[in-house]
Parts: structure tokens; C-alpha cells; sequence
């Protein structure tokens, strides 16, 4: 019997909340900024709201934050719903921050009528200068106590266009003595001449991201709106402006954000590693985004499941990228096809095999819970195999191939070495073997017992694949805490391309939903940029954490 999972803080509010009759339904809501594509961090959040709803029911919004006409795209909007459907959840309404930019216009309009919100016209050095420190008192500005009739003349022609970006700014009168900073006189609305993705030339003043975002979820009902600890001093703003509009009491709550090593989380900072073209586009499968995992050959399983693992807490920790990486193991040991491919091929020759071609049979998944099947593999005398299993003088305890020595081939034979040949450079080029007919896996009458087993690809049916081996981005475990710039501590050794590969037959009818284990090299999917002429795989991750830790 399964020992039942505690509870986490979030968790046991819910289910206070809804046992006292506090709410009689749950509302969440994932409110991503169309500024960037998602990361794994984010997953953790989606993860968390809607599983939430599907634990207690209710529902999940998808509310776009789109309150920066500069920064957005509808690329960005479209990655992001496609992120979240292929995690496997569904909102029940898709909204935006921009949908409610008239009533949010009104709402300022309503502070500035109650005396609480006036217009500046300050510049951004002197309301810095005004604001003061954590531990001094800010400033008034000197038009803090215009009159409300001319703070809405103003505030009007501000939506009318009448000035330039950056002429007035409208802000929230509260305290500018407060001990919390973000109460000192807020900035809500600014000028910004520029084309909206959704409402394109309509406004041309757009509310600040901390007042759209609390009267958004206040305007949808989300009975917890949830986020992360960096939002804790914001919490006493968005609950100042609930009590003076008098809108629905919509409550915060924070909770650790993901914190992984070897990569960064920053929208900024990823952002600049695609626009220097230090990686190859937000998809790129080293970095962190969803879009970068799902490439990658990660499924929504090991991501949910890595982000079950991790758990909801509220004191901010560092996650082991090891982790994340032991979860896709765990699900493509038992769901992966076992597959053979030579990566480093040297050619190996059977002298004494005379039937042309023969049919063997390979099991597709000894881990499968339905058996995982057989698949047909076509053998011959000559074959692939990795340069790294034939060593000329073995070292003491080599179990594959060395002159004389007896290995078997994955599926097949059992071959001895009898010989090889070198180039002018002394470089191993062909093996030379013979092999035991008696030895056939699966009716092996032999008596032979050898305690090495490589894999292989018949030269005569072989296909050439690219293999794309990708290792972690940083090698730093925190390059965000490195002195310097954190694009000093890239890792060099982040991707490696072996161009001409050989992949056995089967593969050519890869999809790019599949994941295989290459026996023996890793876990692979196809990429997207394979062609029929050309086929590419990632390497997911390898079969064991072979990741060295910087000293």
C-alpha cells in the first residue's frame, strides 16, 4: 500500500477555503508575458495551477499579460499555448491584459476622481532622486497635489495622444514614506506610441504590468492567484488597489521559483543568447525553454513529473539539472524502442560468412509492459561497428574485440577476431573476423560463453544519419552567480555533430514523436531539421549521468 503524499501549503489553503465555504469554486490562472517562449520554470507554474483545478476541480484561465506592445509578439503567444497543450492541460478561457485596457482606463480614472492617482511630469532621474532608500523616506513630487479636475484633463489627453512618450506618467498616491518601496508612489500608466499584437493602434498609453496584473485576476474571479516569492513585496500594492476600487478581493500567494543548475532562468538573459546567436534559436535543445526540451526528445511526462518531484515550497532552493534528467530516463527506459546506430564506425569483416544476407530478429523493448515487440534486422558479412570496441593491445579486463578475443554481436553471432588492417598512418581501418555458426542468438548451441556484447549495422543496409550530441549549456552549476558575465562560462563542448553516422534500416521510418535508445549510446529523437535525403537525431540524454562536476 502506497504511502498517501502530504499535502503542500498551497494545497491546505485550498482545501480550507473550500471546507469552510469560503469559495464554492477554485479559479486559477497561468498569466505568462508574451515576451519570450516558456522555460522549465514556467512549467513548474502551469504545472501547479492547472493541477490544482484538476484536483479540486474549478478551472484554469490562460491570461496573456500583454501590457508592453514593444516586447510582444504573437509568435510568443503561439509558442506558449502550444507549451502548455503539449504538457498535456487545457484552459478554460484564453484572455489577455489587453482585453480589459478600457476598464482598466477606468479604473485609474476612478482613482484619480477618489484623490488617489495624479499625473507627473517629473522625469526618470528626478522621481528616482525623489524616491528614496530602504531606509530613508522618499520625497512628493512637486505635482502631487494637482487637482482632480487636472489630473483628468490631463490623464484624457494622454489617451488622446496629445504628448510624446515619456511627457506625463500617471501614478498611485499612496505613501512615499512606506517602508516597502513599491508603495511609494507607483508608476500605473505611461505614453508608449507604439502598435499593440491585439489592439494595435487604439492606445497609446498602456497600464504598468503591477496594475494590470492584480485587477486582471480580480476581474476574472481567480479565487488564488498564485506566484512566485519575487512577488511578495508587490502583494500590499495589489491588495492597496483592490480596497480603493472596491473590486473582488482576489488573494496572492507565493511560492518558490525554480531554481536549476547549469542553466539560466532569465527571459533577458535567454533572449540575449538568441539574439548573439550563441544558440541556435529559442528551440535550441540546450536550452532551458519547453520548446528547447520538447526538441530535445523530453516528453511532457518527464517534465511533469520532474516537476511533481521537485515539489511547492516556500524557501527558494537549487534544483540538480541531474534530476530533470533522471526523469526522462525513467520514461524512456520503458517507453523507448531499443534501436542500434553506430556513431564512430570502423568497418568489421566476416570472412567466413557465405549466406549473402540473413533476417534476424531484434526485440524492440525488453522494459515495455506490453513486451515491446520484435522488429527485422537485416545482417551480412560486412558491418559497422564502434571504433571503440576493437582495441590492438586490450587492457586487462576488456571484454570486446582485440586480436583473438570473442565478442557477440547484439542479436546475432559470436565473432573472433582474427585479424585487421591499418593505413599508412597506422591507423586501424577494417577488422577481420570469423564467426561461429552454432553461436545464433536465441538457438545458440555453441557452449561458447563470451562476456562482451557490441552492437552493429549491416554496411549494405545501413543508413547515414547526422547525430547531434548535446551536453549541458554552462559549465558552471550557477553561472548566474559567477563573477563576470555569465556568457563567460558557456560550455565549448555544448553540442558535437557526427555528420555521417550509420543507423540500421528501421530508423528511416522515424517520426518525430518517437524516442529510442541507441543501444549502448543514449537516448535519441529525431530533429526537426531531418529531411528524407538527410535524416538528424538528438541525443536526449546519455544512458548514465556522465556529467563531470567543474572543481
Amino acid at each position: 500500500m502506497s504511502e498517501e503524499k502530504s499535502l503542500n501549503f498551497i494545497e491546505e489553503i485550498i482545501e480550507n477555503d473550500l471546507n469552510s465555504g469560503k469559495y464554492e469554486t477554485l479559479v486559477t490562472r497561468f498569466p505568462p508575458e508574451p515576451n519570450g517562449y516558456l522555460h522549465i520554470g514556467h512549467a513548474k507554474a502551469i504545472c501547479l495551477n492547472f493541477g490544482l483545478t484538476q484536483k479540486y476541480g474549478g478551472y484554469t484561465n490562460l491570461r496573456f499579460d500583454d501590457t508592453n506592445p514593444v516586447t510582444e509578439k504573437t509568435e510568443y503567444v503561439n509558442s506558449q499555448q502550444e507549451d502548455i497543450k503539449w504538457l498535456g492541460f487545457n484552459w478554460k478561457n484564453e484572455l489577455y491584459a489587453s482585453d480589459y485596457f478600457d476598464e482598466l482606463y477606468s479604473f485609474a480614472v476612478k482613482l484619480i476622481e477618489k484623490g488617489l492617482a495624479y499625473v507627473d511630469e517629473s522625469s526618470a532621474d528626478e522621481i528616482a532622486a525623489l524616491k528614496g532608500t530602504p531606509t530613508e523616506p522618499g520625497k512628493d513630487s512637486q505635482y502631487r497635489n494637482r487637482s482632480i479636475e487636472e489630473n483628468l484633463e490631463i490623464f484624457t489627453r494622454m489617451k488622446n495622444g496629445e504628448f510624446a512618450d515619456g511627457a506625463y506618467i500617471l501614478r498611485a498616491k499612496i505613501d512615499m514614506a512606506s517602508p516597502n518601496m513599491l508603495m511609494r508612489d507607483p508608476i500605473i500608466y505611461r505614453i508608449k506610441h507604439a502598435v499593440h499584437h491585439r489592439t494595435g493602434n487604439k492606445w497609446c498609453i498602456y497600464p504598468m504590468y503591477d496594475f494590470a496584473h492584480g485587477q486582471s485576476d480580480s476581474i476574472e474571479n481567480i479565487t488564488h492567484s498564485i506566484c512566485t516569492l519575487e512577488y511578495v513585496s508587490h502583494r500590499e500594492l495589489y491588495d492597496w488597489f483592490i480596497e480603493k476600487l472596491e473590486i473582488f478581493p482576489s488573494k496572492q500567494y507565493e511560492f518558490a521559483r525554480l531554481n536549476l543548475t547549469s542553466t539560466v532562468m532569465s527571459k533577458r538573459k535567454l533572449l540575449q543568447l538568441v539574439n548573439e546567436n550563441l544558440v541556435n534559436g529559442w528551440d535550441d535543445p540546450r536550452m532551458p525553454t519547453i520548446s528547447g526540451l520538447r526538441r530535445r526528445g523530453f516528453t511532457p511526462k518527464s517534465v511533469r513529473e520532474f516537476c511533481e518531484r521537485i515539489g511547492i515550497a516556500k524557501r527558494e532552493n537549487l534544483i540538480e539539472l541531474s534530476l530533470l534528467e533522471f526523469c526522462i530516463r525513467e520514461d524512456l527506459n520503458k517507453s523507448a524502442n531499443r534501436v542500434m546506430a553506430v556513431l564512430d564506425p570502423i568497418k568489421l569483416v566476416i570472412t567466413n560468412y557465405e549466406k549473402g544476407t540473413e533476417d534476424l530478429i531484434g526485440e524492440n523493448n525488453p522494459e515495455a509492459e506490453d513486451g515491446g515487440g520484435t522488429r527485422i534486422i537485416p545482417f551480412s558479412n560486412e558491418l559497422w561497428i564502434e571504433r571503440e570496441d576493437f582495441m590492438e593491445v586490450p587492457a586487462k579486463k576488456w571484454f570486446r574485440l582485440a586480436p583473438g578475443a570473442m565478442v557477440r554481436l547484439k542479436f546475432a553471432y559470436i565473432v573472433k577476431c582474427e585479424d585487421f588492417v591499418k593505413d599508412e598512418n597506422g591507423n586501424v581501418t577494417e577488422i577481420h573476423c570469423t564467426y561461429i555458426p552454432e553461436s545464433k542468438s536465441g538457438n545458440d548451441t555453441s557452449g561458447i560463453n563470451v562476456k562482451g556484447t557490441i552492437h552493429w549495422v549491416s554496411v549494405q543496409h545501413a543508413k547515414t544519419a547526422e547525430i547531434r550530441l548535446y551536453d549541458r549549456l554552462f559549465t558552471s552549476e550557477t553561472p548566474d552567480a559567477e563573477e563576470g558575465d555569465f556568457k563567460d562560462y558557456l560550455n565549448p563542448e555544448s553540442l558535437t555533430v557526427l555528420p555521417n553516422a550509420y543507423i540500421e534500416p528501421a530508423l528511416a521510418d522515424a517520426d518525430l514523436d518517437s524516442r529510442y535508445q541507441f543501444i549502448r549510446k543514449g537516448y535519441f529523437c529525431l530533429d526537426k531539421d531531418s529531411t528524407a535525403e538527410k535524416l538528424v537525431f538528438n541525443r536526449t540524454v546519455t544512458l548514465k549521468d556522465t556529467f563531470k562536476k567543474p572543481k
